[in-house]
């Protein structure tokens, strides 16, 4: 038996300029700009097997994509929903829980992945794969932090009286040595 070329797959209008755009994209994800080279191969009219060497896939899969082209246009390149039990955790939820302060009861700054999946009722991992997925960091905030310890205000005005020598219980050749615990207080 005889492999035929396929016919040359017809682009939509439009679609040529948006496939050469993605093929040379550097930022495309992998998969998509494989499927744009596939139909672009397609529409110069090379056959499948050829297609299929160029680009390092089966026929099969060749095939596959110049029909989902054919049927849905650009649309037909995207990755499709996959199989399997959709997820029941809202990762919105867990980044909006993220962006809470914990209540000061923990006595904490911000959120750990243990502290939050237990007030959320989820696994640690859960709340890992949340932040990773929308590149959440609670540890590395680039903002102030107040302390959560009920002393701060005694515990500063001690310092800063040590500091600026108008704490009369200092002696006069007292030596002050500060050590932070937190590098951005």
């Amino acid at each position: 038996m005889v492999n035929r070329p396929a016919p040359g797959v017809l682009l939509r209008e439009g679609d040529r300029g948006e496939l050469e755009a993605l093929v040379r994209s550097r930022s495309a994800r992998a998969g998509l700009v494989r499927r744009a080279r596939i139909v672009l191969l397609a529409a110069d009219g090379l056959s499948n097997t050829e297609i299929a060497r160029r680009v390092g896939a089966s026929r099969t899969t060749v095939i596959a994509w110049r029909g989902r082209y054919q049927r849905l246009g650009m649309d037909g390149l995207e990755d499709a929903d996959r199989p399997g039990r959709p997820r029941k955790v809202d990762h919105a939820a867990i980044v909006s829980a993220t962006l809470t302060p914990p209540p000061k009861s923990l006595g904490v700054t911000h959120w750990s992945t243990r502290l939050l999946a237990a007030r959320l009722g989820v696994s640690a991992a859960t709340v890992a794969r949340a932040w990773r997925a929308y590149g959440i960091k609670p540890w590395r905030e680039q903002s102030f932090r107040f302390s959560t310890d009920p002393e701060l205000v005694g515990k500063v005005t001690d310092i800063c009286g040590l500091y600026l020598g108008t704490n009369p219980d200092v002696p006069d050749n007292a030596i002050v040595l500060c050590v932070d615990e937190k590098s951005q207080i």
